[in-house]
């Protein structure tokens, strides 16, 4: 896997937590999604976490995310 520049990219900020929302191209061509998490602590320490969805799975990954933040807003 690759640390290229994104395809697509964005930001959403929240309070001390910053997500990045990435479609990258691995080596071999296949596109992909990630959703990095940046995250500063109460002792100003970073964190980072990241997922990797690949497109075998980004529609069923869509459906689950769109399922879960309808229940949120309800």
């Amino acid at each position: 896997m690759t640390t290229s520049e994104a395809l697509y990219s964005s930001m959403v900020r929240s309070g001390r937590t910053t997500y990045f929302v990435d479609v990258k191209e691995a080596k071999n061509g296949k596109k992909y999604l990630t959703i990095t998490e940046n995250r500063l602590d109460d002792e100003d320490k970073k964190t980072r976490v990241t997922v990797r969805v690949f497109k075998e799975s980004i529609d069923q990954f869509r459906q689950a995310v769109e399922e879960a933040a309808a229940a949120v807003n309800n």
